[in-house]
């Protein structure tokens, strides 16, 4: 529900050495990348929606590297799933690998392990082989580090205005 691969195309690199992984089964919209490169030379709305995403991912990636440097496992999992929620449609399950979960924060897989067991003692999530189930959003919200809601604050600061309504 937010999000693009693709942004060398319109900052002038034309190409990227970086790979897209899909972590949550969805929609997703393809784009000839000479319609897009003319659309976005036009300086109009996409021009617009695509810098805000592009200044959003810049205040994502930042913070996701303070996180990862500064706060505990169980916390930046915490994150992780509640920015990934606020992606989803609905608050099923996800749908994902410890592997995946690993690699996306960085850490080693039974570090997963052990935040997930946590997280399940606590009541927050229910897991088992390859699905996450959230239980107590609020306080996945409580245990998260201020990571999250700094990116959370500043997605909906730039893209509230710009993003369709479901």
């Amino acid at each position: 529900r937010e999000g693009m691969v693709g942004i060398s195309l319109f900052t002038g690199g034309d190409t990227t050495s970086s790979s897209a992984v899909v972590q949550t089964a969805g929609h997703a919209y393809q784009l000839d990348r000479h319609v897009l490169k003319a659309e976005f030379d036009r300086a109009g709305a996409l021009q617009r929606l695509l810098l805000r995403y592009t200044q959003a991912l810049m205040t994502l990636m930042a913070q996701t590297a303070a996180c990862n440097r500064h706060h505990t496992v169980e916390q930046q999992l915490c994150r992780w799933l509640l920015l990934t929620l606020d992606r989803m449609h609905d608050d099923a399950d996800l749908v994902m690998t410890q592997e995946l979960v690993a690699s996306m924060l960085g850490v080693r897989r039974e570090s997963v392990t052990d935040a997930a067991g946590r997280l399940q003692s606590a009541g927050y999530i229910r897991y088992r082989r390859g699905h996450i189930g959230v239980l107590d959003r609020a306080g996945l919200e409580r245990s998260a580090c201020e990571c999250y809601g700094v990116v959370k604050k500043e997605l909906d600061r730039l893209l509230t205005d710009v993003r369709p309504q479901v």
